[in-house]
């Protein structure tokens, strides 16, 4: 009877209140979905698996950010800090462990809790201080520009950790790809066939984790918080703890990002952590709904899709109509194009008349 209990459980959690989508149907096309996108490589040439597997990384930043700002109110701009210092740790690691015997494994897992441990003392100073609103987001991007300034000006040969040279603006290269240890020899993980279903298992592990989250008793506590702080202080929550929780789960997501794109493109620069990065995350998060976890990731993958066709023009047109789908966002449709779409077709379907009905 146990298992049955914590199966009801687990599917309570993913299908709860704080996440759109439930029931057959939807599980149905998810399912579906994930089927298409494995057999994707089947049918695709390197190039194009390659290329998704750089949309895939930028996914676990979107969702930490929806959790963090969509859920818990507190607006970020320091998403790509955490990347940038995940990345520069696994670039550091790789370089001197090497990918024997899967130590690359190793160095993704250390270059994300580094990269939550400093998301945590900073998170502290922030939360524990009472900083938020818009001193929030002005913290969290000073903050990463002040990293992205200091890595720029590590171009000297002074500027190295063991094997590892930082190389300032010019950034950083030559680190190993990922591996994974297999007793018939370890398993290199090129930004091909390998990565693409490695990082597509991710992101599904990420989507499913996070919807158990929000749906779990620290998701509604989070949501009260982010509707009115003061009455679910008074309700006797401590909401700094909430909310520091939050960021650190959210920022290590983005530090899992900044790992899985170093690993793909073994380079990392100081330029992911400036100030046109650091806004994009924000527009990838509005534009498909901050609020709900799966808008986020469909707005993010869509944008980003529109964003690289964009770019066969020149970036600045690409920026410039991203800033302008972020403005027509916030005035037509404050809680996200996605979800926006997805309330008129549900009021649609609730005014449908019933058949035999006059």
């Amino acid at each position: 009877m146990a298992a049955p209990s914590r199966l009801a459980s687990t599917l309570s959690l993913i299908e709860g209140p704080q996440t759109l989508g439930r029931g057959r149907g939807f599980w149905s096309a998810f399912a579906l979905v994930l089927v298409l996108a494995c057999a994707y490589p089947l049918f695709a040439d390197g190039y194009d698996v390659g290329n998704n597997v750089y949309f895939f990384n930028w996914t676990f930043m979107a969702l930490g950010l929806s959790l963090i700002w969509g859920y818990g109110g507190a607006l970020s701009f320091g998403q790509t800090a955490f990347f940038g210092v995940a990345a520069y740790a696994y670039g550091i690691i790789a370089i001197n462990l090497g990918d024997a015997y899967g130590l690359t494994v190793f160095a993704l897992v250390a270059a994300v809790a580094i990269s939550a441990l400093f998301a945590a003392v900073l998170g502290y100073f922030l939360f524990f201080g009472r900083i938020s609103g818009v001193f929030l987001g002005i913290v969290t991007l000073s903050v990463t520009l002040v990293l992205e300034r200091f890595m720029a000006q590590t171009a000297g040969p002074e500027w190295k950790i063991g094997t590892a040279r930082l190389n300032g603006f010019n950034g950083m290269g030559g680190m190993s790809p990922l591996t994974i240890p297999f007793p018939g020899g370890d398993i290199t993980l090129f930004p091909d066939v390998g990565l693409y279903y490695v990082t597509l298992a991710l992101m599904v592990i990420a989507y499913l984790a996070l919807r158990m989250l929000v749906n779990s008793r620290f998701g509604n506590v989070l949501v009260a918080i982010r509707e009115n702080p003061e009455r679910a202080e008074m309700l006797g929550y401590d909401i700094r703890k909430y909310q520091l929780g939050a960021f650190v789960i959210g920022s290590g997501l983005a530090g899992l990002s900044g790992v899985l794109y170093t690993a793909w493109g073994q380079y990392i620069t100081p330029s992911s952590m400036g100030m046109t990065a650091a806004a994009l995350p924000i527009v990838w998060v509005a534009v498909g709904g901050r609020s709900d976890l799966t808008a986020t990731l469909l707005g993010t993958l869509l944008v980003l899709a529109g964003f690289q066709a964009l770019t066969i023009y020149g970036s600045q047109y690409a920026l410039v109509v991203m800033g302008f789908l972020l403005v027509v966002t916030v005035l037509v449709a404050p809680r996200g194009i996605i979800l926006g779409l997805g309330s008129v077709v549900a009021r649609v379907f609730r005014r449908r008349p019933v058949r035999g009905e006059g």
